[in-house]
């Protein structure tokens, strides 16, 4: 498959990557102006076409959810740029932040037009703080040129802007009510659901939510179409994507490559990983962040990476974080590790997540040492399974992916650490 850049063809093409000139030498804002000269229902046509898929995990349609924001009743509607970025191995949001800023400003002053509204949020991760010059150089590049503020490019009550809030650190305002009520103010945890954002959002009103990589796509939409960009990919998903590769692979970085191509290219060849790092054998990867599953190299030989693809092997692209480890990480080990991670970030506001993340991480800690006894496995399994359908948000339904398909995956490492010897606990302890 022949690779097309999208999102990288700016990167380090720009002497300054703020400035709206270099930016336009090399197509931009083309996206923009093409699609103030379309009908508004034209635009929701091309989006739905392209079936560009959300970017930050969950992959529902971006066209859908414009769509259903477009006919929501309600006024003004606000548009939020989720650039919290707090999953582990993800970094692709703080490269497009970093080398080409103005796509994603081009794509939320799309999403203005559209949707007439007077106000865009970008709210980006405290640890970015390096990185908040540099975007607000761009806002402030692109109001000189008449591209934010009032009457964008002549046009009468075309009046949109974009400020930035930063986060304070918190892995749950990657959940985007909990990310609405941190904009607000507000303790950064999420809300109940329904009703949904596009109806009941920021400051209660009709509120669009996407992320950095998403937005980003929408100018080459509009510029291209829909189909062209919907060809990049696969029938389950269009487009190229981006991917955070780390672990034990030669070529650590980020990539961008269309859905579809092989996950074994994606690991093996030079192009991308390069295979392993320490001479090692592979043996998992853990896709998608903290958040996603994990599987075996062994069962991923024939795997497509698209979105059906990665369904079809019980497995998702997620945020794009590919996390490749070699066989000499024991993998009660490196779950231990990601449950602390839960347990840390966990916002304490429901008592499934609060407390069930850190019983987790307790049976987790003590498979470690492996002094697991007859009948952990099985308060395990409810332990996972309580978390998994109780929690009130993501974070919480999320935490036990990763562990529910590594026990899938190597499930001797796991009876390893029982021992049978130990005499039989009969009530369940949590």
């Amino acid at each position: 498959m022949t690779n097309k850049k999208v999102l990288t063809t700016r990167f380090e093409k720009m002497n300054d990557p703020t400035d709206v000139q270099d930016y336009c030498a090399l197509s931009g804002y083309e996206g923009l102006k093409k699609a103030l000269q379309m009908k508004k229902e034209d635009i929701l046509e091309e989006l739905e076409a392209a079936l560009l898929r959300g970017r930050g995990g969950a992959a529902f349609p971006l066209g859908k959810k414009w769509r259903h924001l477009f006919y929501s009743k309600g006024s003004p509607k606000y548009i939020v740029c989720n650039a919290d970025e707090g999953e582990p191995g993800t970094f692709k949001d703080k490269a497009l932040l970093d080398f080409d800023p103005l796509a994603l400003i081009e794509g939320m002053t799309i999403a203005g037009y559209l949707f007439d509204s007077p106000q865009g949020y970008i709210y980006i991760r405290g640890e970015y703080r390096h990185l908040h010059d540099r975007l607000n150089a761009a806002l402030e590049n692109a109001r000189r040129m008449n591209l934010l503020g009032k009457n964008i490019l002549g046009i009468a009550d075309f009046d949109y802007d974009i400020r930035i809030i930063s986060g304070a650190g918190a892995y749950v305002c990657g959940e985007n009510s909990a990310l609405l009520n941190s904009i607000e103010g507000k303790t950064g945890r999420p809300r109940v659901k329904p009703p949904h954002l596009a109806d009941v959002g920021l400051y209660l009103k009709p509120t669009l939510v996407n992320n950095v990589e998403s937005y980003a796509c929408v100018p080459y939409i509009l510029r291209y179409g829909g189909e062209a960009f919907k060809s990049l990919g696969t029938e389950d998903g269009g487009g190229t994507k981006l991917i955070c590769l780390t672990g034990h692979v030669k070529n650590r970085g980020l990539y961008e490559v269309n859905l579809g191509t092989s996950l074994y290219e994606i690991l093996y060849s030079e192009e991308y990983g390069g295979g392993s790092s320490t001479g090692r054998p592979l043996k998992f990867i853990h896709f998608g962040g903290q958040s996603g599953p994990i599987g075996s190299v062994s069962q991923l030989e024939d795997c497509i990476y698209s979105y059906d693809g990665m369904w079809d092997k019980d497995l998702s692209v997620g945020s794009g974080a590919i996390v490749v480890m070699d066989d000499s990480v024991s993998i009660i080990d490196y779950l231990t590790q990601v449950a602390a991670f839960f347990t840390h970030e966990s916002c304490g506001k429901c008592t499934p997540c609060r407390i069930g993340t850190l019983r987790i991480l307790e049976m987790l800690e003590k498979f470690q040492q492996g002094m697991g006894m007859p009948g952990d496995m099985q308060r395990f399994n409810a332990m996972l399974t309580h978390v998994t359908q109780l929690s009130a948000c993501g974070l919480g339904q999320s935490a036990s992916t990763a562990i529910f398909s590594a026990m899938q995956a190597f499930p001797k490492e796991f009876e390893q650490v029982i021992d049978t010897k130990a005499e039989k606990v009969q009530e369940v302890m949590w």
